[in-house]
């Protein structure tokens, strides 16, 4: 059930350039209920910013009722957010979206993680729910430089962990559709940028593949219509999908990217 709820921030700092950590207490914790779900925060109260953040759960603490964002100070809106600190309130809803399907990989059975940028958050939850069921993780994270990497240390506890850094600064140099072509997996999850996904699509066409839609939204809610995106039924030109509600998880093909 999705709940509007004033959250008590626990902890928020800094891990890497303009990337920042946020931690919250909240009672609709126990209605998250797949990895790759997301909240949408307003972050003042005047009309300026008019819209709701929507920021992706990279982890969930339900015994303590807490779960963890990661997001990127970027804009009026995320800015307004990096400025708040521990014991403030914040207006969120949530739980949002259909996450990630954990039940499509076995027990035994490889999963490979991709992300890139502000997209890696969301795989974090989704690497501790695999290894907990038993499937091998991989996880292969882009950056765009050294100082934006985050989470390598978090990661490397559950699986393999390849960086990669588009100017070489750090890890590998490139791109990650450079690393995951000599790699082996039965179901591929990503999260991140357009042009990372589409690749991975044309890729990898013929395996189980997950892919995780970022997109400006409006109401979250899917009641506005902002975040709209065409399916891939040719039989049908006016089928549309709403990534804040249908996704943001999409099988690959299922809509057009």
């Amino acid at each position: 059930m999705i709940k509007k709820e004033l959250c008590k921030i626990i902890s928020q700092k800094e891990i890497a350039q303009d990337i920042f950590q946020l931690n919250v207490e909240a009672d609709f914790v126990n209605e998250i209920n797949a990895p790759g779900q997301f909240v949408h925060i307003r972050v003042a109260k005047a009309l300026d910013p008019l819209l709701r953040r929507p920021i992706s759960i990279s982890s969930v603490d339900k015994r303590n009722s807490q779960f963890t964002m990661i997001y990127r100070k970027e804009g009026k809106g995320t800015t307004l957010l990096a400025e708040k600190g521990p014991g403030m309130l914040l207006d969120i809803l949530g739980p949002l979206g259909n996450g990630f399907p954990v039940n499509e990989v076995k027990a035994g059975e490889t999963a490979l993680l991709v992300g890139g940028g502000i997209g890696v958050p969301p795989l974090y939850e989704l690497s501790k729910q695999l290894t907990a069921k038993g499937v091998k993780v991989i996880h292969v994270l882009g950056f765009q430089t050294e100082s934006a990497v985050f989470y390598e240390k978090e990661f490397l506890e559950y699986g393999d962990t390849y960086i990669t850094t588009v100017d070489g600064s750090y890890g590998k140099k490139g791109f990650v559709t450079d690393v995951i072509k000599e790699l082996d997996f039965d179901c591929l999850y990503t999260c991140g940028p357009t042009p990372m996904l589409k690749a991975i699509e044309k890729q990898y066409s013929h395996k189980k593949v997950f892919l995780s839609l970022e997109e400006r939204m409006g109401c979250g809610v899917g009641a506005c219509f902002a975040c709209v995106c065409k399916t891939s039924n040719e039989l049908d030109d006016v089928s549309y999908k709403k990534v804040c509600s249908d996704g943001p998880v999409f099988r690959a093909g299922e809509v057009l990217i």
